[in-house]
């Protein structure tokens, strides 16, 4: 069965438990402790998160960021010349900077070293590009907002004496993608060929397929299919206990108002 990403699971898992009680499906996190919202245990999600950029991927990919620098320059200029005005979209790209394209130029080549594997800290980063922190967090929202890379916060336990957190944020993981948005300004030699229709027709299926092969899974059975580490033991537990649930209540199940005579 192809793995499912960790944001597709989540909805799936969610959505079949719907009707209960409100789960939050967020990680284990210990009220005070040091972690920022949306993070993810550090060893419980890369499996499924990270791929193994194709051969010249890296370097295809950098130089759309190029293209999409001076695309930018462009774009700004008309609008100061009342010729043009940006969507939102034009405008995330006009905030690009070159500062920005460096640092994701050491984010793709961490990538091919370590087969797409990309969690530096921002300490790193700034001493890799000889940038500031505080300019390597503005290029990070930069790429991001445009769509160059997927940030996934993550935090790890820590041991601690006594009272007081057992959690810490750690390093980010980054993930590449070649955004929607720059495609229409690229030249025709840069831009990915459409897949064939019979690709196109083989995925369709076997995402009918997939989706039918987990409809008939139990809550438990959903978990276990599509998450693995500790996020995936809690939302099998809390799965077995919903299925428990279920099955009490079709043993004892609620008389019918409108059957009452």
């Amino acid at each position: 069965m192809t793995a499912f990403t960790l944001g597709e699971a989540m909805t799936t898992a969610l959505t079949r438990m719907g009707g209960r009680k409100r789960i939050h499906a967020s990680a284990p996190h210990c009220p005070g402790a040091p972690v920022r919202r949306g993070s993810i245990e550090a060893g419980s999600f890369e499996r499924t998160f990270f791929t193994v950029p194709a051969q010249g991927e890296t370097d295809r990919l950098l130089r759309i960021a190029r293209r999409t620098l001076d695309t930018g320059r462009r774009l700004a200029r008309e609008e100061r010349m009342g010729t043009r005005r940006l969507s939102h979209r034009e405008r995330a790209i006009t905030a690009l900077t070159a500062g920005a394209v460096r640092v994701y130029e050491e984010l793709l080549a961490l990538a091919k070293l370590n087969r797409g594997q990309v969690f530096p800290s921002y300490d790193h980063l700034a001493k890799a590009t000889a940038l500031g922190r505080a300019t390597v967090a503005r290029a990070l929202n930069q790429l991001e907002a445009i769509g160059f890379l997927i940030r996934q916060r993550r935090f790890k336990r820590i041991k601690v004496q006594g009272a007081g957190p057992r959690y810490a944020q750690t390093s980010n993981a980054y993930r590449f993608a070649l955004p929607k948005a720059v495609i229409a300004y690229l030249p025709r030699w840069m831009r990915p060929a459409p897949p064939p229709d019979d690709v196109i027709q083989a995925d369709a299926d076997r995402r009918e397929v997939q989706a039918a092969m987990l409809s008939r899974l139990s809550c438990r059975e959903l978990s276990q299919a599509t998450l693995s580490g500790p996020l995936g033991r809690v939302l099998a537990r809390l799965g077995a206990r919903i299925d428990a649930l279920e099955r009490e209540s079709h043993h004892d199940p609620q008389p019918r108002m409108d059957s009452i005579i």
